[in-house]
Order: structure tokens, then sequence, then C-alpha cells
């Protein structure tokens, strides 16, 4: 799978620009400011209906204007299929396939799958556990539709009996059947949820011990660990435990959405102990992890997006990773630089087609 053709209005800081795409590898390259992440923003908006480095839609929009369109031209399996993402002030975002509207977003997660590598990852390691669950969710959401079929009625479930937790405390009142219907529901899907990340981990943590030895060239004890009270006690158990505290505080203190994974190097946690240079070859691991799981999972190769990766690894680690697609490892990638012969240099060095845009 490659992207042939990117169209861009009024996204971020582009009016109206389309990039004719090389299959293999395609370079952007420029000053700050001049909008590289952003082209590797709106194809990341393709695969997955939203920004990955803001949530806030409106904010997408060039300034002045009201609304943007991004789309891309794909080719899947000697077929062309033109996704098209829109969205306008006051209404809703839309994606169409080949001119079809979705009704629901969830339907495209995965269609074209895709892994971005960028100095926004550092939030894996410094920001709270929300961020982790979301990378482990949208690495098994890419390759399995009930997985997040389920997460996505458990958030719902979650956010009534949240709701209903209120209810009682603003009125005074408690009905426990009420509530027991909700514990029954999220203890199901709660359930599922847990075991699937259990099984996901079990494959993906030895390819991501593998990729860390690859790039950090020697042995280090880097480990990931799911955390959750699930491990020991079952859902509906913890549900029914924490009732006097839930309704203290009147939202759910326990469940699959407080779950974390822990990143340790020799046994310490990676934030405090783990040096920059560690750091950012645990983060390029976890994500080339992701990339291995998903085109093992999706039996496709995942477009790779390297975002700024110079500021990551030296000149010699990022020519062997981009070397891997003389391997047939990597399918399309799109890297962003600042320093256009730096970058030439780099992919001159494999026997691979590749487009240079200067911004």
């Amino acid at each position: 799978m490659f992207l042939k053709r990117l169209s861009l209005v009024n996204y971020k800081n582009f009016d109206a620009q389309t990039f004719e795409l090389d299959p293999v590898i395609n370079c952007l390259v420029g000053s700050n400011g001049v909008g590289k992440t952003n082209v590797l923003d709106a194809i990341y908006h393709l695969a997955f209906g939203k920004s990955y480095f803001n949530p806030v839609t409106t904010q997408n929009i060039r300034h002045g204007e009201d609304f943007f369109v991004v789309e891309g031209e794909f080719s899947k399996k000697e077929r062309t299929e033109k996704i098209l993402c829109s969205f306008k002030k006051g209404s809703k975002k839309i994606i169409k396939r080949n001119g079809k509207a979705y009704d629901k977003f969830a339907e495209h997660i995965g269609f074209l799958p895709l892994v971005i590598i960028s100095p926004a990852d550092r939030d894996l390691i410094i920001e709270g556990s929300d961020t982790r669950r979301k990378f482990v969710d949208g690495v098994i959401s890419q390759s399995d539709k009930v997985y997040l079929d389920h997460l996505l009625r458990y958030n719902k479930v979650l956010t009534q009996r949240n709701s209903l937790l209120k209810y009682f405390a603003a009125n005074r009142t408690f009905d426990q059947t009420t509530l027991g219907i909700y514990n029954e529901q999220l203890a199901e899907l709660g359930t599922l949820i847990f075991k699937k990340r259990q099984e996901f981990l079990e494959s993906f943590i030895p390819i991501f011990k593998a990729q860390y030895q690859k790039i950090a060239e020697k042995e280090e004890g880097v480990a990931l660990a799911y955390q959750s009270k699930l491990l020991e006690t079952g859902l509906d158990t913890l549900l029914e435990q924490a009732i006097d505290k839930d309704r203290a505080l009147q939202y759910t203190s326990v469940g699959i959405h407080k779950d974390d994974l822990d990143f340790t190097i020799n046994d310490y946690p990676i934030k405090k102990f783990g040096s920059q240079g560690q750091q950012k070859s645990f983060l390029i691991a976890l994500k080339l992890a992701q990339f291995y799981f998903i085109k093992q999972q999706a039996k496709t190769t995942p477009i790779l997006l390297l975002d700024d990766i110079f500021d990551k690894l030296d000149e010699n680690r990022v020519a062997s990773i981009v070397a891997l697609v003389d391997h047939d490892n990597f399918g399309q990638l799109f890297i962003s630089d600042t320093h256009a012969d730096r970058t030439e240099k780099v992919v001159k060095s494999i026997n691979q087609s590749y487009k240079i845009f200067n911004l």
C-alpha cells in the first residue's frame, strides 16, 4: 500500500497544495515552521480521522478560514482508494472512502495501516497512564475491529455509570439495582479488553526488546510491564469493593481505564533513570515494534512517517532505519528534516526511488 497523491486545502498553514508522491521514499525538507510536520499530520489524519498533534479539530483549519479538506489517493492491493477527510466549523467531520461517507469513524480505523515516529512521542514516557493506554489500544485497534468495538462500548457504559454516580450524589439517593446493571456490563467488556491487552503484550514485548537492541547496538535491560488490578482480582469484585469510594468520588475508580504500562531500564523507571539517548531509543523501539506488529497482523506493510527523526538519532542510526526499505521490510516512507543535504545523503545510500520536496 502507498499514497500516490496528497491534496490539502486550508489545512494548518497550507491554503492549497498537492503532492505527487514516490511509492517508496518521500523527503519533506525546509526550515522550521514551513509545514513539514503538517504534511505528515495530514497523512495521519487520512488514516485515523484525527490529528496526531492537535486533537482540537478547529485548530487544524488555516487561520482566517472556516473549513479544511485533506484528500489522498492510495494504491492498495492493485486498487485505487480515494480517502477524503473534511471539516467545517459548526458541522461534523466527514470521512469518505471513494465518495461514500462512513457512518462511524471506527469503520475506517485499520483500513490504512500507518505508524508515526515523532518527537511528540516523548509524551509516552513523561505523561500519565492515559497516554500509554491509548498507545496500546491504538496498536490493537488497527488490526482488531472487535477490540475497538468493545473499547467504545466500555467507554460509553463508563460514562453512563459516572453520570449515575453524580446523580446519586446530587439527589442524595442510591439505586443498587441500576448500578448493578452497569457493573455487569463494565465487568463483561472490561474483562474481554483486559485479556486482549495481555495477549497483545505477550506478542509485542519480544518484538520491542529486539528492536531496542538493534537501535541501542548493545544489550540493556529494558522492559515493559502491564499494570492492572485485574491481574489479581476480577472486575466484578473490584467494582463491588470500590462502591463506597466511587460514591464519594462520583466516578468509577477501578477498571481497565486505570491500567498502565511500566517502562523500565535495568529495573528502574526510564522516566527518571534513563539517559536522553536511552529514552529516544526506547521510544523508537516502541514505534518500530508497533510497525512490525501491525504488519504481521494486517498482512500488509504500514506507511511509516518519520517526523524530525534526526532530532532523535544520529545520521548513521537514521541511515540504518531507512536502509530497511531495501530489504522489503518497509513499504512507503516519509521523512521530514531541516537539512536537505543530510536527508539526501541518507536516502541516496540505498538503491531505492525517492523524491525530495523543498517546502
